[in-house]
């Protein structure tokens, strides 16, 4: 048997540890310094932009995809698991287009996507009124429709992975940071809490921008920056437009989100540090202003009450692409999966694909 340790149970830790917790041969065990699903995940809103997305080809097209298509088939196997059920939106995602000279593109894009076997649909201005009342034609010349696209509710997907893994026999250790490994000739032997000590045959770092410190810990550079997120929960007095098409809207990078309930997220802000912070500070007025962009397309929302402000941290790579899923240099038997930036919910499937295929010895890439 091989003892897989995971340090780290936000999204991408749990669907590690459900997925390799599958296979007979390992035993997997996850330590968390909290609760799962805090961090960066907790403040996600699980939006899947795959098909809509302008990447086309290379790796990350490829996680995109791998996602996708691991999603088709997850929700329904770990709700028959689990017995959770997990809110998702399967009704896709509708971006406005304000700018007719970037039509070619997304015609282009529409057909790359029918070649690779994606439906994605460009909507004449009267289409989206049709489908969408409540949004405002003001400028918009276009709307592109990813109708394959979703979103899904990062908490309680993370509830269920871990449930999930739980009952393959996966262990969950939660508030209890680790402090330390034992290493022996370039591979870490076992994985130390104040608690107790955990024995390691394989060892993967899925702990968003702790990995850094968890990377120091162990002679090697993670560089990783925080890119700050705010966002607005909000209730309406009755669903937006149709109650029968509720699909998640996007214009100008702000996102309006279907939650259940007449309420609504809407999110989210790109904040990056000042060269002199460690991390960036909430700035008012980019939440103020992802606002107005909301009501500006959606002028319902001027009328709804706010609910909650909430923000977040995500982990970016420093100089390189994300996210990062590798082996820790100078530690053969450590395998990094963090780094995910604004897609952990979304990559979350794809990387535990290719934290198997590392583990197996298989060719990694998706």
């Amino acid at each position: 048997m091989t003892r897989l340790v995971v340090v780290g149970c936000g999204i991408v830790g749990a669907m590690v540890a459900y997925e390799l917790s599958r296979l007979p041969h390992l035993v997997v065990t996850v330590i968390d310094q909290q609760l799962p699903g805090h961090g960066a995940t907790g403040a996600a809103l699980g939006i899947l932009m795959g098909v809509i997305s302008q990447k086309t080809k290379g790796r990350n097209w490829r996680l995109r995809e791998a996602s996708l298509r691991r999603y088709q088939t997850l929700l329904p196997e770990l709700e028959a698991l689990t017995g959770i059920s997990i809110p998702h939106n399967h009704q896709g995602i509708l971006s406005l287009c304000t700018d007719p000279e970037a039509l070619p593109r997304w015609e282009s894009l529409q057909a790359r996507r029918s070649r690779q076997g994606w439906p994605l649909e460009i909507w004449s201005p009267q289409r989206v009124q049709a489908a969408c009342p409540h949004l405002s034609g003001a400028g918009v010349v276009a709307g592109i429709y990813s109708p394959c696209d979703r979103q899904i509710a990062p908490k309680a997907l993370t509830q269920a992975l871990v449930k999930g893994a739980q009952q393959y026999g996966a262990e969950f250790i939660f508030n209890h940071p680790v402090q330390g490994f034992d290493t022996t000739d370039g591979r870490v032997t076992a994985v130390t809490t104040a608690a107790d000590r955990y024995p390691a045959d394989a060892v993967v770092i899925t702990a968003g921008l702790g990995s850094t410190a968890l990377g120091q810990t162990l002679g090697a550079q993670v560089p990783l920056g925080p890119v700050l997120g705010q966002g607005i929960r909000v209730r309406v007095p009755a669903p937006l437009g149709n109650d029968n098409f509720q699909p998640v809207i996007n214009s100008h990078d702000v996102h309006l989100v279907p939650l259940g309930g007449n309420e609504y997220g809407v999110a989210a802000t790109v904040e990056f540090p000042t060269d002199m912070e460690r991390q960036p500070q909430a700035d008012p007025t980019q939440l103020e202003a992802m606002w107005q962009t909301a009501v500006a397309y959606c002028p319902a929302l001027a009328h709804a009450t706010q609910l909650e402000q909430w923000q977040g941290l995500r982990p970016r790579p420093q100089g390189r692409a994300a996210p990062i899923v590798e082996p820790l240099t100078g530690h053969e038997n450590v395998l990094l999966a963090t780094g995910h930036y604004r897609n952990g919910v979304f990559l979350a499937p794809a990387t535990a694909q290719q934290v198997q295929a590392h583990l197996l010895g298989c060719d990694p890439r998706p």
